[in-house]
C-alpha cells in the first residue's frame, strides 16, 4: 500500500568539515566549467572560418557539427540526470572530461566534414557530462536551501568569464599555431586541469556528516512523477525554453542587428560583449535581491524588462547611446535563468531527484536554443530585425507569465502526522511542496516541519 508525504526537503549539510568540502567543490566546478566552456565550446567560434578553408567547405556546414552537438547534449540530459541521482558526480563527470580532451585531439585530426559532425556528435554527449548541468546537480545535492544560490553563484559567475579568457586565448594560439595545433593544446590544458579536480575533489556528501539521505529508486520515481503531473512544472518548462530561445536568438543575431543600424562591426562587437559581463552583474543582484522580493517575482521583473527592451531596441538602435541603453536593459536578465532554475526545482521538488527533473526541463531548453537562431535567420529574412526583436520580445514576457504562473511556495505545515496517519496526509495549502507517493518502508522516517528529513 502507498503513502503519501510531501516532497523531502534538502537537510541541512551540518558540521563545518562538509560544509567546508562542498565549498571546495564549488572552487574546483569554478576552474572546471571555465576551462570546460573555454575548450570544448567557445573555441569552436573562433576556429570556425580556419576549419572551414582547410577543409574547403563553407562556414555554414562548419556551424551544422556545434548543431549536432547542442542536439546530443539534449539527448543526453535525461539519462545523464537519472546517473547523477543514483551515482553522484564523480565518475561521470572525471569520465566526461577525460572524454572531451580525448575528443579535442580527435577533432584536431580530421579530415572531412562528415568526420567532424561524428567528433561533435560525441562531443556534445561529453559535454553534458562534465559541463554546467552536472556541476549544479553536485552542488544542490551538497548545500540546503540558504546557502545554495550563493554556492551556484559563486561557480557561475567565475565561469562567465570563460569566452572572455578564452576567446582571445584561443586566436592568439589559432594566429601563431594553426587551428589543429591550438585543439591539441587546449586538450592538454583541459586534461590537466579537469581530469585530476574531478576525480579528486567531487564526491557524495556523507548522510553521517548530516548530507543528503540515501533514496531508493522507487522515491527517485515518485518524486519525477510528481513532478510531471505538476501544471507548474510545466509553466516553468515554457518559461524556460521561450527564454532560452529568446537568448539564443539575441546572441547570435545581435551584432548583426547592430550593423544594419550603421554601427561599425567593432562597436557592434564590443556592445554585444556586454551581455557576458551583465549577465554576472544580473546574477549577483538577484542574489542579493532574494532577502527582500521572493525568486519567482524577481526573476518574472527582469524577464519583463528584457521584453520591453528588445521591443525598444529597434526605436533606440540609430544612436550608440540608444543601442548601448537597450543592450544594457536586456544584459541584465542575460544570465538569470541559470541561477533561478536550479533554485525553483530544488526549492519545490526536492533534491532526491533533483538531476532527472532538471534534465527532463534541460533538454526542450536546449532544443530551444539549438533550433532558435534558426528561425531567428529565417523571420529576419522575411521582416527584418524589426520582426525578430519583437519575437524575442513575446518569448520573454511569455517567460514572465510562465514564472508568474509558478506561485511562490508557502511553509509547510508543521503538524507531526503520526505513522498510522500518513496515508491519509495531504497538503493543507496550495501551493505547496508536490506530494509524492514513496515506499511504506519510509513512512516511519523522522519528519521535521512537515518534511521527511531522515
Amino acid at each position: 500500500m502507498d503513502t503519501t508525504a510531501p516532497a523531502a526537503a534538502t537537510p541541512k549539510v551540518r558540521g563545518r568539515r562538509p560544509v567546508l568540502h562542498g565549498w571546495r567543490i564549488v572552487a574546483a566546478f569554478a576552474v572546471t566549467q571555465t576551462v570546460g566552456y573555454g575548450c570544448l565550446y567557445y573555441a569552436f567560434a573562433v576556429l570556425l572560418h580556419p576549419m572551414a578553408a582547410d577543409l574547403h567547405t563553407s562556414p555554414a556546414a562548419v556551424t551544422g557539427a556545434l548543431t549536432t552537438a547542442i542536439l546530443a547534449w539534449a539527448a543526453a540530459a535525461i539519462p545523464i540526470g537519472r546517473w547523477l541521482d543514483r551515482h553522484g558526480g564523480r565518475g561521470l563527470m572525471t569520465t566526461g572530461s577525460l572524454a572531451g580532451a580525448l575528443l579535442l585531439v580527435a577533432w584536431s585530426r580530421i579530415e572531412a566534414v562528415w568526420q567532424l559532425y561524428a567528433v561533435f556528435a560525441a562531443l556534445g554527449v561529453a559535454m553534458a557530462m562534465a559541463l554546467y548541468d552536472a556541476a549544479t546537480a553536485v552542488i544542490v545535492s551538497w548545500f540546503d536551501t540558504d546557502r545554495r544560490p550563493r554556492a551556484i553563484l559563486a561557480m557561475i559567475v567565475v565561469a562567465g568569464f570563460a569566452s572572455t579568457i578564452f576567446m582571445p586565448l584561443t586566436g592568439l594560439l589559432e594566429h601563431r599555431y594553426g587551428w589543429r595545433t591550438t585543439l591539441l593544446g587546449l586538450a592538454a590544458l583541459y586534461a590537466v586541469v579537469a581530469v585530476p579536480l574531478h576525480a579528486i575533489v567531487v564526491r557524495a556528501p556523507a548522510t553521517r556528516h548530516g548530507g543528503p539521505p540515501r533514496t531508493s529508486a522507487a522515491e527517485r520515481a515518485a518524486a519525477v512523477r510528481a513532478a510531471h503531473r505538476d501544471g507548474r512544472f510545466w509553466c516553468l518548462a515554457i518559461a524556460f525554453v521561450a527564454h532560452g530561445a529568446a537568448m539564443s536568438v539575441m546572441t547570435v543575431h545581435l551584432v548583426g542587428f547592430l550593423i544594419s543600424r550603421g554601427h561599425p562591426a567593432t562597436f557592434a562587437a564590443t556592445v554585444a560583449g556586454l551581455l557576458g559581463v551583465l549577465s554576472v552583474t544580473g546574477r549577483l543582484l538577484l542574489t542579493s535581491a532574494r532577502r527582500r522580493w521572493s525568486l519567482p517575482t524577481m526573476v518574472a521583473a527582469a524577464f519583463t524588462t528584457q521584453a520591453i527592451a528588445a521591443g525598444a531596441l529597434p526605436l533606440l538602435a540609430d544612436s550608440r547611446a540608444g543601442a548601448v541603453a537597450g543592450v544594457v536593459a536586456f544584459g541584465v536578465g542575460f544570465g538569470v535563468a541559470s541561477l533561478a532554475s536550479p533554485a525553483l526545482l530544488a526549492d519545490r521538488y526536492g533534491t532526491a531527484a533533483y538531476a532527472t527533473i532538471a534534465g527532463t526541463l534541460n533538454t526542450p531548453v536546449t532544443l530551444a536554443k539549438a533550433a532558435a537562431p534558426l528561425a531567428g535567420a529565417a523571420l529576419t529574412t522575411v521582416t527584418g530585425y524589426a520582426g525578430t526583436l519583437s519575437a524575442v520580445g513575446v518569448a520573454c514576457a511569455l517567460a514572465a507569465i510562465g514564472i508568474l504562473a509558478r506561485a511562490t511556495t508557502p511553509a509547510p505545515s508543521t503538524t507531526r502526522p503520526t505513522v498510522s496517519s500518513i496515508n491519509t496526509f495531504k497538503c493543507v495549502a496550495d501551493p505547496g511542496p508536490v506530494p509524492v507517493t514513496v515506499p511504506p518502508s519510509t513512512a516511519a522516517a523522522r519528519w521535521t516541519n512537515g518534511r521527511v528529513v531522515d
